[in-house]
């Protein structure tokens, strides 16, 4: 176990959908090098809360090639699909405070829904949801059971200071609107899991990929009415294909070579504008991450959000690691 001071604690959460690909592996190298820089604590948690997407296979496969790559965690390795009591624990006391309703609405229903414009059918959030137009925050239409449950965001106005991005500012109700904590399958939303979970472990700081920069305030809100701490976010830019789409399982992102890791661990570096040495993607992991942790600047890492720090194709970063 490696010793750790108390005034920082970061993480790193990958969802098992798939195996690990580079835009994760960035990622956790620049959580893991940061709380290192701080001397502190790394957590590790499997988010797989969405069960029907995630799988045992998957989050097998991700915890050996951390291990492969040469990542040390600290405690116990945290599962969200065991953390059902805490996420009812915390939907309840939204329920008791009055911050949450129950909706009957559809996707399709809210896309066809009269109270929603043209523009806004045609603009959605951020990350790609559609806004709620409000069809049931007064109550359940006549005939209608509850599917979900969202919290209402009224006015909320949310600031913060990204320590990569810069100064952010968001208006719930415009961004993103009524955002459900509980889904109609019976889970619990990843915005409601990912709150509670950062706030049991003592998460100081989140440093993550600025794909998740649009859920930030959405967290900060829910944080605030559970009455639970902000930790401090840094947003990486996010690795994109040849095509500038995110790398993930939808776009087929490959999985990383387990068996040339000093040249991903390197080439992951140069991603975040750490600047290797061309020679040190020949030594070894261990000796790698030496450099890595004595030379490791959050503020070299580019201040970009909109994938323009790219690899050119993932095949291309197969190709030079099996060199």
């Amino acid at each position: 176990m490696i010793p750790a001071t108390p005034f920082y604690r970061g993480r790193f959460a990958p969802s098992p959908t798939g195996p690990l690909h580079f835009g994760s592996l960035v990622a956790a190298v620049g959580s893991y090098l940061e709380a290192r820089a701080n001397r502190g604590e790394w957590r590790l948690r499997i988010e797989d809360v969405d069960t029907p997407r995630c799988s045992g296979e998957s989050a097998a496969a991700i915890l050996r090639t951390l291990e492969v790559f040469g990542f040390e965690w600290d405690g116990e390795v945290v599962w969200q699909s065991q953390r059902h009591a805490a996420y009812k624990g915390a939907l309840d006391q939204l329920k008791a405070a009055g911050a949450v309703f129950p909706c009957a609405c559809s996707r399709k229903e809210m896309a066809d829904s009269a109270t929603v414009s043209q523009i806004q059918r045609l603009a959605p959030a951020p990350d790609g949801a559609t806004l709620y137009p409000g069809t049931c925050r007064a109550g359940l239409p006549a005939g209608k059971s509850a599917r979900a449950w969202r919290l209402a965001v009224g006015a909320a106005q949310i600031e913060f200071d990204d320590a990569i991005q810069g100064p952010v500012r968001s208006f719930l109700a415009h961004e993103a609107g009524d955002f459900v904590v509980f889904r109609a399958d019976g889970l619990f939303a990843y915005q409601l899991a990912v709150v509670v979970d950062d706030a049991e472990a003592g998460i100081t700081h989140v440093v993550r990929g600025a794909d998740l920069l649009d859920s930030t305030a959405r967290q900060i809100y829910l944080q605030q009415r559970l009455l639970l701490p902000t930790p401090i976010y840094a947003h990486l830019p996010v690795a994109v294909n040849a095509a500038g789409e995110k790398l993930s399982k939808q776009t087929h992102a490959r999985p990383v070579n387990e068996t040339r890791p000093g040249k991903t661990l390197v080439a992951a570096l140069d991603f975040m504008g750490q600047g290797p040495p061309t020679d040190l993607a020949k030594a070894s992991v261990s000796d790698i991450w030496a450099w890595a942790k004595a030379h490791w600047r959050l503020a070299a890492v580019p201040c970009s959000r909109d994938y323009v720090h790219s690899v050119e194709t993932e095949q291309d970063l197969q190709m030079e690691t099996n060199r």
